[in-house]
């Protein structure tokens, strides 16, 4: 499961998506803020929870709440765990760079038990210069059977396994992409908001997705908001990362976005907004210069931004909804091509005292299929159901078993059950193009990208400052 917008305004939007009567547990932010390298404030950092009592202290690190709300959980329904265990938590935000630098220190220092990494930075974590505080789950008492019985999305566990070959890390979501489209106006220009038949108009491949572009233009739609929409499927469907043999490589699929970027502009396919920024919302809520079809995402994005950015209002004190705004009118179907984004990894530190412990935690986390599991709870909605007991957020989850199992019809989508084409999303989905320095070249390369887009600098000078950006950045010469 970042860029023009800091993850600290992110997250101030997603407290506010109780507007669409949502549970707004964010269950993975998007991208990391361009600057991930930049020292942390300690001012700006929250204070550790501390333990109480004689009990062992479990330090648990993460970006979000969402991570040390899972141990609480799992506390909550092992009391015999919790009687010897009081977690400490330290939750700061990615926001400037902040998380980083504090988790590499507290790693350094022996100070941490459990941690949590996201996909804009897992490979540090996994396969890069932090690897060596990540304890293989098998050190940590982990069954590692059970990814295969649990039948978990190959690119989690590709991501999270070491240079060793060791598995230190797994997701708890499936984060494969869809693509997110208004029916009303599927029915306006196809004749038909069947997902089946609308995956056929948009795709496979991006000359359908072109073709569906121009017959939305001639009702005066766009077909996604801005280029950033088609970025992340664009980026996960290149063969190689980009570094390779230490080099700045450009895969030809990756600078294809150039041109993809450069036609969606040239024939007004779209509002030309940025993502995370506020013309992206407003075209979730239909609010925008013109009417948007769809949007490029994994449930996260459906449940996290699109819900609470919808324009429906309801009334806190009754219920009652005041507007529905675009709330009911999407549907999902298969992508022109398949992509991932985002997404969260959980780690154990290899110099942990209490490894056990959080085996126990990881293991219930990211493998347990029961019905008592993370997994099933976080794809039926019932680890943080609605105030009136009815199922809270659900999402897509790495267990193909319990995904299997689950009920994803969502209100949202009109009552489409998601998990079908989310779940087959995930087979598309690829771990092996991703590099440790993709937060910091993503950035760059869309920034040369638009530049070169909006005229004002030619394709080859869009290439070759892309390239001195990187050199000056990171040290990274091109091929």
């Amino acid at each position: 499961m970042k860029k023009a917008l800091s993850l600290l305004a992110a997250l101030s939007l997603m407290a506010s998506f109780t507007a669409c009567g949502t549970d707004t547990t964010p269950a993975s932010t998007p991208d990391s803020t361009p600057d991930s390298q930049s020292e942390a404030d300690p001012s700006s950092t929250e204070p550790p929870v501390e333990p109480s009592g004689d009990k062992r202290e479990l330090k648990v690190w993460a970006f979000t709440t969402e991570v040390p709300g899972m141990v609480t959980k799992f506390m909550d329904l092992n009391p015999d765990f919790a009687a010897q265990y009081d977690m400490k938590e330290s939750v700061i935000a990615t926001t400037d760079g902040a998380y980083q630098p504090a988790l590499d220190a507290a790693l350094a220092g022996d100070e941490v038990d459990m941690y949590a990494a996201e996909a804009a930075f897992i490979l540090k974590y996994s396969q890069g210069e932090a690897a060596k505080y990540a304890a293989p789950y098998e050190d940590l008492g982990i069954d590692i059977g059970k990814v295969k019985e649990a039948e978990i999305a190959q690119y989690t566990v590709d991501i999270g396994t070491n240079p060793d070959g060791k598995l230190v890390g797994l997701g708890y979501q499936a984060t494969g992409g869809a693509y997110i489209y208004r029916r009303s106006i599927a029915k306006d220009v196809f004749g038909t908001d069947d997902p089946a038949k609308v995956k056929a108009e948009i795709g496979p491949g991006w000359d359908k997705f072109f073709e569906a572009a121009a017959k939305l233009k001639e009702k005066g739609y766009g077909i996604v908001s801005g280029d950033g929409d088609i970025w992340h499927a664009i980026e996960n469907i290149s063969d190689k990362g980009w570094v390779v043999d230490d080099k700045l490589h450009i895969d030809p699929k990756r600078e294809e976005f150039l041109d993809l970027s450069k036609k969606l502009m040239d024939n007004d396919y779209h509002n030309d907004t940025q993502d995370w920024q506020e013309g992206w919302f407003a075209d979730m809520a239909g609010t925008g210069k013109k009417q948007i079809f769809g949007f490029f995402g994994p449930a996260w994005l459906i449940n996290y931004t699109m819900s609470g950015n919808c324009g429906r209002e309801v009334d806190e004190e009754t219920g009652e909804v005041k507007a529905e705004g675009t709330w009911g009118d999407w549907a999902v179907c298969e992508p022109p091509v398949g992509f991932f984004w985002g997404g969260t990894w959980v780690l154990g530190a290899a110099s942990s005292q209490n490894k056990e412990a959080v085996g126990d935690i990881i293991e219930w986390i990211t493998l347990d299929t029961s019905e008592t599991g993370l997994q099933y709870m976080w794809a039926n909605g019932t680890f943080a159901p609605n105030e009136d007991g009815t199922p809270g957020t659900k999402d897509t989850v790495a267990s193909g078993v319990v995904m299997a199992k689950s009920d994803g019809k969502v209100d949202f989508l009109g009552g489409q059950n998601m998990f079908d084409v989310f779940v087959p999303a995930n087979q598309f989905a690829n771990g092996k193009n991703l590099t440790p320095y993709d937060e910091d070249i993503n950035t760059a390369w869309r920034d040369q990208v638009r530049q070169y887009t909006s005229g004002q600098k030619t394709r080859d000078a869009a290439i070759a400052d892309f390239k001195q950006a990187v050199s000056d950045k990171l040290a990274i010469d091109a091929e």
